[in-house]
């Protein structure tokens, strides 16, 4: 019965008949689209912060419309960047796209009442009333669908189908029955049903591509014009490799790709491709999409001898001209003779060669042409071969950023990825081996001297020296001009001892003026580096010493260059032999006092600690002497004090005694008594006001003394 109905419901769709219609106001929506141009990209820019410019042309003619096809996560970029112009004398009357609106909800703005998975005689039931034409074998009707009913129809014994009946109601008004079977077949006879259906299939179809956005841009004009669409949108970082390969002579060669990834929903064909290392402020407003916080992505983790390290650029460079860097050597090639590699090199062997690997296998190249083996080449025939048969892109300044926009177009399909070629020069280089107290290991390096007046983009790097795979790692951007390391494995051969030796501060220098004294301290500190070299061959050792903040280099300590974290000093360490090195630095460290309240014990102290020397002590111990002298006086004057408040204290107990005589017999005796004493204690405390006059002016004028002192003071002395 489930065959029946499938099958029936296949021939129904395959056999409905639909009218063609031009252009015009009565064809629907999906019919314009399907019959728009397509407008290829010709142009497409990647930048490095995530963001693609696209670039749409071709040519129109009269009132034509466009396509152009991009993924859902473009939508939001393409709404808020999307440009349109027409370079001839058109317009553009409307820029329309599909809608991503669930397929149910579209569904039912149909005035077909189907959903999205009908059965036969679901659909069948959506028609009704319609004028349909029904032909079973040599029999046909024409009318109105009246229903869809179910007949059970008996096979073999109880055994029963189940077959599905459309009923016709004629003009006449006669019902007729049809069975439907893999022989029937129905026609929609009406044109505003037909459309409705062809809508619905239009819906349907588009499921199958969920992903996929039409825009289409309608024009009005006349005659063919150019018309050029631009936008930006959300893309893959398009990343940077390099390849290094070091020759036994001359200088390095370093060849840069590129990976770039096509997620868009278009196919790159033929392509002005540019990449441009800079990421220009763009960002993402979600005009058409839930909002979803984003969870960071943390790698799981992995055990590895050597992390990938980055090497800071030169902050500081020597002032004294460095040696200059050797030419990089390799490993030598073992006595292997390359007679037959002549041959091969002098054929085809560089359309083999794709990022620093030379194509062969054993059994032969380009059809028996080669020989079943072939010699490895070494580094200097990989080199030469590379730079002969790269092309490369053409790269420029552009502001704050770099582009590289390749020379060739390309051709790069939808949901696929490319690796192509950037930019190949020779640069220098020098090997060296490079210790860090972070790291604690001695990485085999390049210290390379951007001389190729090219932008080098931050990215993975591997190195090819004599005839096999030495290593690989990691860089940031490098300017024209700039020096960096990089590392790319570990030396076996270097070891790198390292021990610190800490010195108790000094004073250096003492400056006293305005009242201030100023102590010049030094914390001094030596480190001493020890490198052995195991290996048969000299090394050239790097050794980056930490810069700290506040802390300086002695005199006579001169780096190659300067980091903002590292000083990097230079030396090179003979086969079987053992070298040192020594890193002397201070940190100045400034202590003041006030001369004003410095103590007798305190210059004591300074005077063990050898803090001050004999000129500046005895300044000192006039400053003090005259600090006792005050301090003498102002002991006499508050003694003067108590003793004015002593007299107030007694001459109050007088008093109150004068009042408890009062109608004694003893009043006038004792009163006149206490009468002679008042005026003898006034007498005193009038002198002693006198006496603490006088002992104020004093003190003052030898205050004035001690700050002149203090003030004119001024002696600078180095201990």
């Amino acid at each position: 019965m489930r065959f029946l109905k499938v099958v029936g419901l296949w021939l129904l769709l395959f056999s409905i008949s639909f009218p063609r219609y031009s252009f015009g106001e009565s064809s629907t929506p999906s019919d314009a689209a399907d019959s728009a141009a397509r407008l290829p990209v010709t142009r497409v820019i990647l930048y490095k912060n995530g963001v693609g410019y696209f670039e749409h042309a071709g040519q129109v003619r009269g009132s034509q419309d466009v396509n152009v096809d991009f993924t859902t996560a473009q939508l939001n970029d393409v709404l808020k960047s999307l440009t349109v112009l027409d370079l001839g004398k058109g317009r553009i009357t409307g820029v329309s796209y599909n809608s991503n609106a669930p397929l149910e909800r579209r569904l039912g703005s149909l005035h077909l009442a189907v959903g999205e998975n009908p059965t036969t005689a679901q659909f069948l039931n959506a028609l009704r009333g319609a004028r349909l034409e029904v032909r079973d074998g040599s029999e046909s009707a024409s009318g109105r669908l009246l229903s869809i009913d179910e007949r059970e129809i008996p096979i073999k014994g109880d055994q029963k189908i189940t077959v599905d009946q459309i009923s016709i109601v004629s003009d006449s008004g006669e019902v007729r029955v049809f069975d439907l079977t893999p022989t029937t077949s129905v026609r929609v006879a009406e044109k505003e049903m037909n459309d409705e259906v062809g809508k619905y299939l239009g819906l349907v179809a588009s499921t199958r591509d969920q992903d996929v956005r039409r825009m289409t841009i309608s024009t009005a004009g006349e005659g063919e014009r150019n018309l050029l669409v631009s936008y930006i949108s959300e893309v893959p970082v398009w990343k940077s490799t390099y390849r290094i390969v070091i020759p036994n002579e001359g200088k390095p060669l370093l060849q840069g790709w590129a990976i770039v990834d096509n997620t868009v929903g278009e196919d790159w064909k033929n392509v002005e491709l540019s990449l441009v290392a800079g990421a220009p402020q763009s960002f993402v407003q979600e005009l058409s999409q839930p909002y979803y916080t984003r969870r960071p992505v943390v790698a799981m983790p992995q055990n590895a001898m050597i992390t990938p390290q980055t090497h800071e650029a030169t902050m500081e460079e020597a002032k004294t001209a460095a040696p200059p860097p050797a030419a990089a050597t390799s490993s030598p090639s073992n006595g292997r003779n390359y007679t037959e590699l002549t041959e091969v090199q002098n054929g085809q062997l560089q359309a083999g060669v794709i990022g620093g690997i030379a194509s062969g296998s054993g059994g032969g190249v380009a059809g028996g042409m080669y020989k079943s083996w072939i010699a490895h080449p070494d580094a200097s025939v990989v080199a030469q071969s590379l730079e002969a048969g790269t092309a490369t892109a053409q790269t420029r300044d552009l502001g704050d950023l770099f582009e590289y926009k390749l020379q060739d177009r390309v051709t790069i399909r939808k949901n696929q990825s490319a690796l192509v070629p950037i930019l190949q020069a020779r640069i220098d280089a020098e090997k060296v081996s490079v210790w860090n107290p972070s790291e604690g290991a001695v990485l085999r390096a390049l210290w390379v001297d951007n001389t190729s007046a090219l932008t080098l983009d931050g990215g993975s790097f591997n190195v090819l020296e004599g005839d096999a795979f030495a290593g690989e790692g990691l860089m940031d951007p490098i300017k024209p001009g700039e020096k960096r390391l990089l590392s790319y494995a570990a030396d076996l051969g270097v070891l790198v001892d390292a021990k610190q030796k800490a010195e108790n501060q000094r004073v250096t220098k003492v400056f006293i003026a305005h009242g201030t004294m100023m102590q010049s301290t030094q914390e001094r500190e030596e480190n001493t580096y020890t490198i052995r070299n195991r290996d048969a061959s000299p090394r050239t050792v790097v050794i980056e010493h930490p810069a700290r903040a506040g802390w300086k280099l002695t005199d006579d300590e001169k780096p190659a260059e300067s980091s903002a974290s590292f000083h990097r000093f230079r030396l090179t360490v003979q086969p079987k032999e053992t070298a040192t090195l020594q890193v002397k630095e201070y940190r100045p460290i400034t202590n003041s006092y006030q001369l004003s309240n410095v103590t007798d014990d305190q210059i004591k102290f300074f005077l063990s600690q050898k803090m001050i020397n004999p000129a500046i002590e005895q300044a000192l111990r006039k400053v003090i002497a005259q600090k006792n002298g005050i301090a003498a006086l102002d002991a006499e004057v508050a003694s003067h004090k108590s003793k004015i408040s002593g007299i107030s204290d007694d001459q109050q107990r007088v008093r109150e005694n004068m009042k408890a005589l009062k109608g004694s017999a003893e009043e006038k005796a004792l009163v006149a008594r206490y009468v002679r004493e008042l005026n003898e204690q006034e007498d005193r405390v009038q002198s002693l006001h006198h006496e603490m006059a006088d002992l104020q002016q004093k003190r003052e004028a030898v205050q004035k003394t001690l700050n002149d002192m203090i003030e004119g003071l001024q002696m600078d002395a180095t201990l």
